[in-house]
């Protein structure tokens, strides 16, 4: 009896002790399983961060772009003009439209001319500009191949006004030679209108001449583009 109940009492505490070494396995992989989770938790959480943080970055750079774009596009518009039509026979250059007429008339019937298409005689408001009829007065072969312009000084001598009633930029003046010299042999009013063109002479862009207002010639007119639809 002795020694049955001596087997049993080993056999319990073996069995205590199986069930302890269990037990602390069982407690371990626990907490494994719990580290391991809690680290993909954190995992989850970083990687959900960063792909929120891409996105936003997207947003932010896209709308960057889009700006750019616009701002681009804007740029493109003043520069090339390319955003605005003209009507046929019309010449298009910097948002506005220029017609060359072929007709040889008076200044004063001129500018009814370009009037009644919707424009007046030309403005040239830069540099930029004259260099334009510049190089078109370049290629004309014709030693009557001149244009009136919108410039004249027939209300007050020598204070030379546009067409639109604005005064001449002292920075923008382009007169040929010795001109303006008024000269009155053939017309007792003098020269009070302006012309561009010149066979020779034409140095620095320097190729405006004051004439006679009644003096038929060709002209250049000026309008504001149509903006493209």
């Amino acid at each position: 009896m002795q020694n049955q109940a001596h087997g049993q009492r080993s056999r319990q505490r073996e069995w205590h002790c199986w069930f302890s070494v269990f037990c602390l396995q069982l407690l371990f992989s626990l907490f494994i399983i719990s580290v391991s989770l809690r680290v993909s938790f954190y995992f989850i959480l970083f990687f959900i961060f960063t792909f929120s943080m891409n996105q936003v970055r997207c947003i932010l750079y896209t709308g960057q772009a889009i700006m750019s774009l616009q701002c681009f596009s804007s740029k493109l518009k003043i520069i090339y003009g390319s955003f605005y039509k003209c009507e046929e026979g019309w010449e298009k250059h910097g948002g506005k439209c220029y017609y060359f007429s072929i007709s040889q008339l008076s200044w004063k019937q001129s500018r009814d001319e370009c009037r009644a298409k919707g424009g007046d005689l030309v403005k040239i408001d830069s540099r930029e500009e004259q260099v334009i009829f510049f190089i078109f007065l370049e290629l004309m072969k014709e030693g009557e191949d001149k244009f009136w312009i919108g410039l004249t000084d027939s209300a007050v001598e020598g204070r030379w006004l546009w067409v639109d009633g604005s005064l001449l930029d002292e920075s923008l003046k382009f007169w040929a030679g010795k001109e303006p010299n008024n000269v009155t042999e053939g017309d007792p009013d003098g020269e009070d209108c302006v012309r561009m063109g010149e066979e020779f002479e034409n140095k620095d862009l320097k190729c405006w001449f004051d004439q006679s207002c009644s003096k038929p010639q060709r002209s250049i007119c000026e309008k504001a583009g149509v903006t493209a639809t």
